[in-house]
């Protein structure tokens, strides 16, 4: 039974080892040309990150012009997940990936 089983298991990974193979092999990418002479970076275009330690979490502000737009919060037991602000007044949505937001509808339906 443990020949048959390691003969299956053979017959199984075969084709994945023969794609592997067939892969061309990786070279590395060029150096990043240089910036122009005279090139200096606005440290106004620039966002500015702070590093905040609460406890064993990890939470790194980004600003931009001195406002607050992202929060990456590390926490010490989990994945990162991002926190982008949605609008002027200041909501907040969780992002946990590269993906696309869940854009959620805000109709006023009724005002009173």
């Amino acid at each position: 039974m443990r020949r048959l089983s390691s003969l299956l298991m053979l017959i199984l990974l075969a084709p994945i080892l023969a794609a592997a193979a067939d892969q061309p092999a990786l070279e590395p990418l060029p150096e990043p040309p240089q910036a122009p002479a005279g090139y200096e970076p606005d440290p106004e275009t620039e966002p500015q990150v702070t590093i905040v330690k609460r406890g064993e979490d990890s939470i790194e502000e980004y600003r931009m012009n001195g406002e607050l737009y992202m929060q990456k919060v590390t926490p010490s037991h989990g994945v990162p997940y991002y926190l982008v602000k949605e609008n002027v007044d200041g909501g907040w949505a969780r992002m946990d990936g590269p993906g696309e937001r869940l854009a959620i509808p805000n109709w006023v339906l009724f005002r009173f």
